[in-house]
């Protein structure tokens, strides 16, 4: 792994199912991950993907390119244009920096993009720690 290589995109459709059970399983109750008419009250088009969502998205991206045994050892995200239902994410990955190996394996830093119809959803840096 180099610095500048890129990881292949992966696709995420978004659908009411994905962002109604992130919110469940991450403990979040706001009525705008969950019901379309309170959100609508509130001024967004529709129900979004709440943060724990996108940052498990995010973490599953990076491990489902460095290998299950792979450890993150940081995720700093940034949420921008919501995620609705019936659109697709993409997320794309760029190694951005690599350490040395260390005795557990090598540490490496790729920056993530997730980007939607309408925008940049997430973005943010992962660093993680591969076995060697």
């Amino acid at each position: 792994m180099n610095v500048g290589d890129t990881l292949p995109p992966l696709e995420i459709p978004v659908t009411r199912t994905l962002i109604v059970a992130g919110a469940i399983a991450s403990r979040d109750y706001q009525d705008v991950h969950h019901d379309a008419a309170l959100a609508q009250e509130k001024g967004s088009p529709d129900i979004f993907m709440n943060i724990l969502t996108t940052n498990g998205l995010v973490g599953r991206y990076i491990t489902d390119h460095l290998g299950p045994r792979a450890v993150l050892r940081k995720v700093a995200i940034r949420l921008g244009a919501p995620n609705y239902p019936g659109d697709t994410m993409t997320l794309t990955g760029t190694v951005t920096a690599v350490s040395g190996t260390v005795a557990a394996g090598t540490v490496v830093e790729i920056r993530v993009v997730g980007a939607n119809g309408i925008g940049h959803h997430v973005t943010g840096t992962v660093t993680a720690e591969v076995p060697a």
